[in-house]
């Protein structure tokens, strides 16, 4: 087939995050198979307009905002009828290409913006989009759409979509899940992580309040956050744990490479995720595949990659004490602890990019 895929972000954007993996990971097989793939995407500083990765084409045009124009713009000019399917990828704002394409098409959507209007801009802003949310999608109720998880076709359905529209596919992660746990090693103290760029959607501040709670009860409990701490949350947060009594236990590591980031996720004892909302909390996965349980808020996402009280655990009340008690109950009894960590390695192994694959060409080949 010949795919074109529009998407507001390529895998090699600064800031490219879990949903540019999946559609890189995605391309990367259906080149293999023999398709052929256009991207059309946003661009960024220093990018070339035209890139070829990974066998598959890429077409930068616009910026983050003018990008759902300037691709309509493009493809009017240069691939009108080229495609035999189109996917409109939805990262808060879709491109509405149900209004100009005249190929078959189909959403693709990880998550819906909902409350991480309010954390990630202006309030004024904020409430104009979680206002405009639910309009715009309305007027795509008729569409077909892929999605990765339970939580976001609920989402969807709740929006409009005809439940027999909204196919589920498997996520999948980059990581080789540790071949078994025997012999793994962990800190000598027992310690929490925070992983993943400190923004106010993911509310880091609760997890290093809950860290502090917790050390009350476990004075021999750290903390490692690694994770981009640019921007004004970011120095909210280092601010707090330079002002915190438990200073010396928190260690900011700022960005860090793959392999540091694997060595963390193997090393730790638990990973603390405590984000409004995602489309299904790859890092948990990431982290439970090198043994490693986590404890998380009741969110979209989050309560998908976490089996509650199996794999780790789903903290119902978003708020740090709650997840202080939720992570030491964990810690609290070896045995107990190791049991979460296997059942969390076991099921990590069945979330994998060719499971996610094969369900993905399936949807496109015209059975969704």
């Amino acid at each position: 087939m010949r795919i074109l895929w529009f998407t507001w972000k390529d895998k090699t954007h600064p800031h490219a995050g879990g949903a540019e993996v999946v559609a890189s990971e995605l391309a990367k097989r259906l080149v293999r198979d023999g398709h052929n793939i256009i991207f059309v995407t946003g661009a960024y500083k220093g990018a070339a307009t035209e890139d070829q990765i990974d066998g598959y084409k890429v077409v930068r045009v616009g910026n983050r905002f003018t990008v759902y124009h300037n691709a309509r713009v493009y493809y009017q000019k240069h691939l009108q009828g080229w495609a035999d399917i189109v996917i409109d990828e939805v990262n808060t704002i879709p491109f509405f290409t149900k209004y100009y394409v005249h190929e078959r098409s189909v959403l693709l959507v990880h998550q819906l913006c909902r409350e991480i209007w309010f954390y990630q801009l202006p309030k004024y802003i904020g409430w104009l989009g979680y206002i405009l949310e639910p309009l715009y999608l309305r007027t795509l109720a008729d569409r077909k759409v892929i999605t990765v998880s339970e939580s976001t076709r609920d989402d969807l359905i709740r929006h409009g979509f005809r439940p027999e529209n909204v196919y589920i596919i498997s996520e999948g992660i980059q990581i080789d899940p540790l071949s078994s746990l025997e012999g793994v090693e962990k800190f000598k103290r027992p310690t929490l992580l925070s992983l993943g760029s400190v923004r106010p959607m993911k509310r880091t501040l609760d997890q290093i309040k809950a860290f502090e709670l917790a050390k009350q009860k476990l004075p021999d409990l750290q903390l490692k956050v690694a994770g981009d701490t640019s921007g004004d949350y970011g120095r909210q947060v280092l601010e707090y744990i330079k002002a915190s009594r438990y200073a010396s236990d928190i260690e900011v590591l700022g960005r860090v490479s793959q392999d540091t980031k694997i060595e963390l996720m193997r090393m730790s004892h638990l990973l603390l995720v405590t984000s409004i909302k995602e489309g299904w909390g790859l890092v948990v996965t990431e982290a439970n595949s090198q043994g490693t349980p986590a404890v998380v808020y009741d969110v979209d996402g989050l309560r998908d990659s976490v089996i509650h009280k199996r794999t780790g655990y789903v903290v119902s009340s978003q708020e740090p004490v709650k997840l202080a008690d939720s992570l030491l109950d964990i810690l609290s009894d070896n045995q107990r602890y190791y049991r979460y960590r296997e059942a969390a390695w076991l099921f990590s192994r069945t979330i994998n990019f060719d499971k996610s694959y094969d369900q993905f060409k399936w949807s496109i080949s015209g059975n969704v």
